[in-house]
């Protein structure tokens, strides 16, 4: 099944109240979209994560100029020798970044083709579900004005608690003083031993301030400390690890089978978090799921993007058995972003819902969604339509 077109859109919005992150503000959301349609006029859809501070044209442009001309006029049905191509190909200037976010979205998009192909989910595809739904936990917490936003934070904590979320994700890494005032806040408005908290630097720290942290977060029982340093700081990842009582996670910025192998052989995470949209695409992930089983470490994907990103993190949720097997296992959670974007839902036709503490895994063929192209036209920057006759 021969790949014909491979289009690109770029889609923005701008933020009305930009909120920040410890790594700077977030004043747009933003993210790279692919459509590759097929000689049988099957089309799938991927999306390239795009980080809170990258521009989404950066692997825009690696798709337009480097992978398309790759994957145009190939079998649409071999996405993992395709993965190859692409990765082969940009081996010399890629690895991390852009171009990996770039390689999976036209990798989710090829998973999309071929589980409509075959009409079955792509879950299916990967081996089958472990589960029909997952918990989600809410991911916000941003920050308004920077230091100084706990009482506003532990309002937010109550506003999650009551929109029916039993587990919080709480940025943190605005000085170790502000974050342990923001955590006392939270835990004392929600006053609940029930309801999971996690917590997220985004690497705002070197190890001894990520030590401190960590041992003054240790009564608070967490699911895990995310990024607590830098992702190039193996190093330190690893001493943390060793030195804190609670779980390290991390890899949402690390890459390819490659990058988390690295991770792994140093010990230096609990729980990874490889992004569907980054990490390059499905058939990185499951290199990723099968390293880390036979680790002994939990796979918990990253996802921030779009409800098309949120659909693939979905189908790969499904296919994550629990890693360390036992009658009441801890599963896998869904990561859903509460925080402001004008258009992530409405990219799909049926946006995700939250019932009764459970958010549904999609059984329909591929990525299980429908795009709503009037969101992409109104919210697109930029679109390019590349074609095989156009390659001749």
């Amino acid at each position: 099944m021969k790949i014909t077109h491979v289009e690109v859109f770029v889609v923005k919005a701008a933020l009305e109240t930009p909120f920040a992150f410890s790594q700077g503000w977030v004043h747009q959301r933003a993210a790279t979209l692919v459509r590759i349609t097929t000689e049988s006029g099957l089309q799938g859809w991927g999306e390239a994560f795009a980080q809170g501070l990258e521009p989404p044209e950066i692997a825009a442009s690696a798709i337009e100029h480097a992978l398309a001309p790759v994957v145009l006029g190939k079998d649409a049905l071999g996405p993992a020798v395709l993965w190859q191509a692409m990765y082969n190909q940009t081996r010399d200037h890629g690895r991390k970044g852009s171009v990996m976010s770039a390689i999976s979205a036209v990798d989710i998009a090829l998973w999309d083709i071929c589980g409509q192909h075959r009409a079955v989910p792509i879950h299916s595809l990967l081996g089958g579900a472990f589960r029909e739904s997952v918990q989600p936990y809410a991911t916000g917490f941003y920050r308004l004005k920077g230091q100084g936003e706990a009482d506003r934070l532990a309002t937010e904590a109550i506003a999650y608690r009551d929109a029916g979320f039993s587990a919080m994700k709480i940025k943190l890494g605005f000085g170790v003083r502000d974050d342990l005032a923001v955590m006392e806040a939270v835990a004392a408005a929600l006053n609940d031993p029930q309801i999971e908290l996690m917590v997220d630097t985004n690497h705002a720290y070197g190890r001894r301030d990520a030590m401190k942290l960590g041992h003054a977060l240790a009564d608070y029982d967490l699911r895990w400390y995310e990024e607590p340093v830098i992702p190039e700081d193996i190093a330190s990842y690893t001493a943390l690890r060793t030195s804190l009582n609670v779980p390290i996670a991390g890899g949402e910025n690390e890459h390819s089978a490659f990058g988390f192998n690295n991770l792994f052989q140093a010990q230096a995470l609990d729980v990874a978090q490889p992004d569907i949209g980054s990490c390059g695409g499905f058939t990185a992930a499951r290199d990723i799921l099968g390293m880390a089983q036979a680790n002994g470490i939990m796979v918990n994907p990253h996802v921030w993007g779009t409800a098309i990103a949120q659909a693939a993190s979905l189908q790969f949720i499904a296919t994550i058995p629990v890693a360390h097997h036992s009658l009441f296992g801890t599963e896998p959670i869904l990561e859903y972003d509460v925080s402001s974007h004008p258009f992530r839902q409405d990219l799909i036709a049926e946006p995700w819902a939250v019932r009764d503490g459970r958010v549904a895994i999609p059984c329909r063929p591929g990525l299980g969604i429908k795009i709503n192209m009037d969101t992409v036209g109104q919210y697109q920057t930029h679109h390019v339509n590349l074609s095989q006759s156009a390659k001749d």
